[in-house]
């Protein structure tokens, strides 16, 4: 039976609630602590720039994250809320201490495993950014006995080594999840003063003494894991990998100068990576 004149201004209605409602779910902003943006707008915006990068990259999928120290408080940092990397806006940052609690009670919902950033802002005060990701191409070398090595310039960072941590050995720990300070301080012990610590059957955790740093290793770890693999496939000879003489002081830069107090940044590929990811790219 169709619907007849008299009903169907109760369905458009009804059908304009739905949807308002959906409407509203999808674009309400969470609520900020007030101020948190002084002195830190700018680190803020590259913070969306680097989720909206890590996702257009392949290193961050639905899940995954990445967190920036504050610039004006070295005791807190920021990082999304349990929101996909690929659709995070400035309004869904969340400020929070070193322990990972929000600095705003009434904060959204943060990413459970936001005690893998806090454990590592808190152990190396070096380091100004973390990504974990959870990226196809490391998972071989969690789950073996194969080292994650590095196989070109661009990884020389993997020349300390990235150890492979095992969420196993933390004491009354249940799961995978890095959730809670316990385990995070595990996780940041293993890191040590390296830039890749793996995650067995999870991923890895990567981080940079800048914002764009941290986003740069974490790309050029994901290419030097598909390179090696793909190398240990070939079969039949030995591997060069990169040593300590080919990265030594006086050899030649594969990419500009690094601006002052910013090692390992790279302005080139930061600027196309965020042209892509923007939407803003030739």
């Amino acid at each position: 039976m169709g619907i007849t004149s008299n009903w169907r201004p109760i369905v458009v209605f009804g059908a304009g609630v739905a949807l308002a409602a959906v409407t509203l779910g999808q674009t309400a902003k969470p609520a900020q602590t007030a101020g948190r943006a002084v002195g830190n707008a700018a680190l803020i915006d590259d913070l969306v720039v680097a989720n909206r990068i890590l996702a257009n990259e392949n290193i961050l999928d639905g899940l995954g994250h990445v967190s920036a120290r504050s610039v004006t408080n070295p005791n807190r940092f920021f990082e999304s809320r349990d929101l996909a990397p690929g659709l995070v806006t400035s309004a869904d940052i969340v400020e929070y201490d070193v322990d990972g609690k929000p600095v705003d009670a009434n904060a959204p919902a943060g990413v459970r495993e936001r005690f893998i950033h806090a454990a590592i802002f808190k152990a190396r005060p070096d380091v100004m950014a973390v990504v974990h990701s959870h990226m196809p191409s490391v998972l071989p070398f969690t789950d073996s006995t194969v080292a994650l090595r590095p196989m070109y310039h661009m990884s020389s960072f993997l020349l300390t080594g990235a150890p492979v941590w095992d969420i196993r050995t933390v004491q009354g720990h249940v799961g995978m999840l890095v959730d809670d300070n316990t385990t995070g301080a595990s996780l940041a012990q293993a890191l040590g003063n390296r830039t890749v610590v793996l995650l067995r059957g999870h991923g890895a955790a990567i981080v940079g003494s800048t914002l764009p740093d941290a986003v740069s290793s974490a790309i050029f770890t994901d290419v030097n894991a598909r390179a090696q693999a793909q190398a240990i496939a070939l079969g039949g000879g030995s591997i060069s990998y990169l040593t300590e003489a080919d990265v030594a002081p006086g050899n030649p830069s594969p990419q500009p100068p690094s601006p002052p107090g910013t090692p390992g940044y790279y302005p080139r590929s930061w600027g196309i990576w965020k042209a892509k990811a923007m939407g803003s790219g030739r």
